[in-house]
């Protein structure tokens, strides 16, 4: 197997045409079947370096649809701008399947860049019902989950347990804290992911969900971000930057930064996804042996999560769709799911994977984390989805920033919204 190798992360994309879906994994004899031959799949960065065993296992038995991996650039704005760029030329797309980002999919479907999928081809019943919301656009199937995320909130149990304190349940209780017991022990408070760029879309929506809120209904055609609820969210966030126990430093971490800045022993509370976990609790680690988990804080007790993860969707231009859907059949399997966690240390998106007793003693995030998926609501759907982003981010990060006032950045953002809306 040929690979292509860049700098990058997380997205998975593999190209695929679309006539006769089979749901079948069974070894091919060679290409020459209809709708099967090679694949490409293009990811935007594989950290943990778990796809190569998983892709040569499927080489080995299907000889004649190889796999070949594209890797995409570390940013998820980047990723996106290049995967974009790529489709909407009119030619024949160099990727087959692409595993998108959660919040892509109505974007990628309404620009006809991707194509409906069949619901009775996949398994979706054995998936964690949340996820399959994120697959959806005007009702239609456009893409099959593949990896799901919830944000947590990582915390040094060690420093809690010597204060005699329980981890945060409210916000009041993060912020009192991260204000009084972080500075004995020389730490900064909190952090998440504040750079502007998605992860602070991220980190936005979840205030404001938190809060009661919401930024977009109706698919993207109705701006409900104006209300005293999106007003708490971001005062939230901005508030922290403003009292100081969220460090002004954060303000230029993305996913990374922030995980480092926790595992080397900086901080005492962080929200991020679960494989920040992973890493906070490995050997080599300043903390190894002293992260905690629990859910998001909210105002009056757990807040609301945004899914994170990515789905396996096929190029409307794809040139084996057979090959497609058995690829993606594949990849969703139980026993490859499996791997994905074991392996990748990427949350599945089978259900019965988070109710192992081997995989909890070995991962013993994940009941906190399926408690979090189980709760969590997707990203504002819009098929303009790289615009809204992209204001969101501008307004928030403004407003942490002490550039506006919560107030004023809300009434902002729904302008800004509301003009996004008009121009689609």
């Amino acid at each position: 197997m040929r690979w292509i190798r860049a700098a990058g992360r997380g997205l998975l994309v593999v190209a695929v045409t679309m006539s006769g879906y089979v749901a079948s994994g069974k070894p091919s004899e060679g290409a020459h079947e209809a709708g099967r031959g090679p694949l490409t799949l293009a990811t935007a960065g594989d950290l943990t370096n778990y796809l190569g065993p998983l892709l040569e296992g499927w080489n080995r038995g299907h000889p004649g649809e190889k796999v070949t991996l594209v890797e995409l650039p570390d940013s998820a704005d980047e990723t996106h701008a290049q995967m974009a760029t790529d489709l909407r030329s009119g030619d024949r797309s160099r990727f087959d399947v692409l595993n998108i980002d959660v919040a892509w999919t109505s974007e990628f479907a309404a620009a006809g860049w991707i194509a409906p999928l069949p619901r009775g081809r996949f398994p979706l019943d054995s998936f964690l019902s949340p996820v399959v919301d994120t697959a959806t656009y005007d009702g239609r199937l456009y893409a099959v989950p593949y990896v799901t995320n919830a944000g947590l909130l990582l915390y040094r149990k060690d420093i809690l347990a010597k204060e005699g304190l329980a981890p945060p349940r409210t916000w009041a209780e993060l912020e009192q804290q991260a204000k009084t017991v972080a500075p004995k022990y020389g730490l900064d408070g909190y952090a998440g992911q504040f750079l502007p760029y998605e992860g602070l879309t991220v980190n936005a929506a979840e205030a404001v969900y938190s809060a009661g809120g919401t930024i977009l209904g109706d698919e993207g055609e109705r701006v409900t971000v104006d209300s005293a609820a999106a007003r708490r969210g971001i005062d939230f966030l901005a508030g922290g930057v403003r009292e100081g126990w969220i460090p002004k430093k954060a303000l230029a971490y993305k996913e990374q930064e922030s995980k480092q800045a926790f595992q080397d022993g900086r901080l005492l509370f962080l929200r991020n996804w679960p494989y920040a976990y992973v890493g906070a609790a490995a050997k080599g680690s300043a903390v190894a042996g002293k992260v905690g988990t629990v859910p998001l804080p909210g105002p009056d007790g757990p807040g609301a999560s945004v899914l994170g993860g990515s789905n396996l969707a096929v190029n409307a231009q794809a040139r084996h769709p057979d090959s497609a859907a058995r690829l993606i059949a594949y990849l969703t399997s139980e026993p490859v799911q499996r791997q994905v966690l074991t392996q990748g240390a990427l949350p599945p998106v089978r259900a019965a994977l988070y109710r192992d007793p081997a995989l909890v003693r070995r991962f013993p995030y994940l009941p906190t984390l399926r408690a979090g998926v189980l709760a969590a609501a997707p990203r504002p759907k819009s098929p303009r989805y790289d615009q809204v982003s992209l204001a969101v981010q501008a307004v928030v990060h403004d407003a942490m920033a002490g550039n506006q006032t919560p107030e004023a950045a809300v009434r902002r953002l729904a302008r800004e919204l509301a003009a996004i809306s008009r121009r689609g």
